[in-house]
């Protein structure tokens, strides 16, 4: 199972991102800071995803039959 949190710097005001029996892993911050871009299995096969800072707005964003992995943001601009 895996679960992501964010928190403060001074570990106050956990919040979790997300929840599933799946796993999830690879987490990459945009460089906004508003998005968490992530690798799961949580449909079956290995897709990216991306859910708000507050984890809202889950959304995959492949759906690829090879394997998706290892998210990276382009840099701001």
């Amino acid at each position: 199972m895996s679960v992501y949190c964010i928190s403060n710097a001074d570990g106050s005001g956990v919040a979790r991102l997300t929840d599933n029996r799946a796993i999830d892993t690879g987490p990459a911050w945009s460089p906004d800071g508003a998005w968490i871009a992530f690798h799961s299995l949580r449909d079956g096969k290995a897709e990216i995803y991306v859910v708000k800072a507050d984890g809202s707005g889950l959304t995959r964003l492949t759906d690829n039959p090879a394997i998706d992995c290892c998210p990276t943001w382009s840099p701001a601009p």
